[in-house]
């Protein structure tokens, strides 16, 4: 591993690299509001939810590295005390992008970037009207972390009002990620879009006890073809399968052949084969596979 000394680097040097490693991360599209009523808009990748109840948003508007000057939202911010979060979705990206431009503070974001400014129902900044996510924020506190350029000043929202567009809902009412379509964040001009393959389901056996490495039998744990991802599926099952279940498999016909073949092969096609089976999902036969 390469060893790096935070402070034996340039800020923007750092800087990138935090970025590229914590990645991808969400985007808050921040809608603020000057005391002169000028409406802003800025997107802001240092940012998670912290919260459900109270439902807690935190994001971090840095000082500039270049200059070390802090930008228009955080003022409206320390004026007004409140924001709105909006969420990126794919097909407003580009005008996204177009936001993070250092405009003058009597400009209007929503104006350069041609989204529409959307009033919101409890506080006074627009939303973003082509987001699916548009969540209204009272600011809570704003905890400075340091007077240096890429010092962060971390804006912490309550949430008291969320909108959601309906169109990104399944039939269960829960949100459809392919629907959705949400961006992150990566490092410098990287991005990624959250939908598509890109998306799989990650289930967990909930309070269950899974039997973990620990109970894998040594030969299979340092198998040279099951990946550690693959053992970790193997890991997760409640229990091993019986012996009868185990000997349903001898008929199957690639175990018959690598059966068949000499003891060096058998356990290159048996694991091979039990790959093949926990790609497709199907950990119980891959384990039948395994212990044959």
């Amino acid at each position: 591993m390469k060893y790096i000394d935070p402070k034996a680097i340039p800020t923007a040097q750092l800087h990138q690299l935090l970025l590229g490693a914590v990645s991808p991360r969400p985007i808050a599209f921040v809608s603020s509001i000057a005391k002169d009523g000028t409406p802003n808009l800025a997107p802001y990748s240092f940012f998670n939810v912290f919260s459900s109840n109270p439902p807690i948003m935190v994001f971090s508007s840095n000082r500039r590295v270049a200059d070390n000057t802090t930008k228009d939202t955080l003022q409206n911010i320390i004026d007004t005390r409140e924001a709105v979060v909006n969420i990126v979705n794919y097909d407003i990206v580009q005008q996204m992008s177009i936001t993070s431009i250092q405009y003058p503070p009597e400009i209007s974001e929503f104006a350069k970037s041609g989204l529409t400014p959307l009033p919101s129902t409890l506080v006074k900044p627009f939303r973003v009207k082509e987001s699916h996510f548009q969540m209204e924020c009272k600011v809570q506190d704003i905890i400075t972390l340091g007077q240096n350029g890429g010092a962060g000043h971390l804006i912490i929202c309550e949430m008291i009002a969320m909108h959601i567009n309906p169109d990104v809902l399944n039939e269960q009412g829960k949100i459809d990620p392919g629907k959705a379509d949400n961006v992150g964040r990566m490092g410098r001009a990287f991005y990624c879009r959250a939908s598509g393959p890109s998306v799989f389901p990650l289930y967990r056996a909930g309070n269950k006890l899974s039997i973990g490495f620990d109970q894998i039998p040594s030969a299979i744990r340092t198998s040279k073809i099951l990946s550690g991802n693959d053992l970790a599926q193997l890991a997760a099952v409640l229990n091993l399968p019986s012996e009868d279940e185990i000997e349903s498999v001898r008929t199957d016909e690639r175990v018959m052949n690598a059966i068949a073949g000499n003891a060096q092969d058998r356990e290159l096609h048996l694991h091979t084969y039990a790959k093949e089976l926990i790609q497709h999902n199907n950990i119980e036969k891959a384990w039948k596979v395994l212990l044959i």
